[in-house]
């Protein structure tokens, strides 16, 4: 085994949170809300990803004033999926209240213009459910050669909520779609989309589950812990890999073949 920290790049990543947005469908798998990044962003140009972003320092302000009786950490990054998704995906997600359009829109023009999350939810009277997010993984992937950024993501999964419309940003992300997670893989496979290796391993996983709920059951079930790919050789081929007790059904991928964030 060659463990990926011997890129001598310093073993840190900023704190990220991204949101798994599932929409049930009684005639089919459910679908999932895959965005793709503007070819212009830093981390992951052009690739299909799910809505997030790193944690702010508001994040961690609104968690400190608020009761949801979770460690203050997790808190704050519950909290930054569900500003991320109203910024990039103008969805509420979590939010409680009187959550029409209009109140999403003016929440969404509050955050792009600066304000923060806390700030907005006062002035619009919205409160906020973090109950409505179940952890599902996290990803710290170390240091490699060429690394824009490294980021520490925790996953939430999440229901699609009723009667909103999901829209793009124009700035982070440039298309929006719903699709299930084997029609995205089979995307990326037909060379019709990028995707990075955390988001295809858990698309994988994702597309072993037919609703909401049997995802959640299985989230329950795989208690949450950081995964860290590392690079090793397997039939005379160097892979990066993962554990094989996460709940992910693909545990390893050819280096040639790894699109990297």
């Amino acid at each position: 085994m060659t463990d990926e920290l011997d890129s001598g790049v310093q073993d840190a990543g900023r704190p990220a949170a991204t949101l798994v947005i599932i929409f049930d469908r009684p005639d089919g798998a459910p679908e999932l809300l895959m965005m793709e990044r503007a070819s212009t962003m830093a981390f992951a140009a052009g690739a299909l990803v799910f809505p997030g972003g790193g944690v702010e320092a508001g994040d961690h302000m609104l968690a400190a004033r608020i009761d949801h009786g979770l460690d203050d950490d997790e808190a704050a990054h519950r909290i930054a999926a569900i500003r991320e998704t109203v910024e990039e995906a103008g969805l509420g997600i979590g939010l409680t209240g009187g959550v029409d359009a209009a109140a999403l829109l003016r929440l969404r023009d509050g955050l792009h213009d600066g304000r923060s999350l806390g700030e907005m939810l006062d002035r619009l009277g919205l409160g906020i459910a973090l109950d409505a997010l179940t952890p599902f993984a996290r990803w710290h992937p170390a240091p490699f050669e060429g690394a824009r950024r490294i980021y520490d993501t925790r996953f939430y999964l999440a229901r699609a909520p009723q009667g909103q419309m999901a829209s793009v940003d124009s700035t982070e992300n440039v298309r929006l779609m719903w699709r299930s997670a084997a029609d995205t893989l089979a995307m990326a496979d037909r060379g019709e989309a990028q995707i990075i290796f955390p988001t295809r391993r858990n698309l994988e996983r994702l597309a072993q589950y037919d609703s909401h709920d049997a995802l959640v059951t299985h989230a329950m079930a795989h208690p949450v812990r950081k995964i860290r790919p590392w690079r090793e050789e397997r039939g005379g081929e160097m892979h990066l890999c993962i554990p094989d007790d996460a709940g992910y059904p693909v545990t390893g991928e050819p280096m040639g073949r790894v699109r990297r964030a």
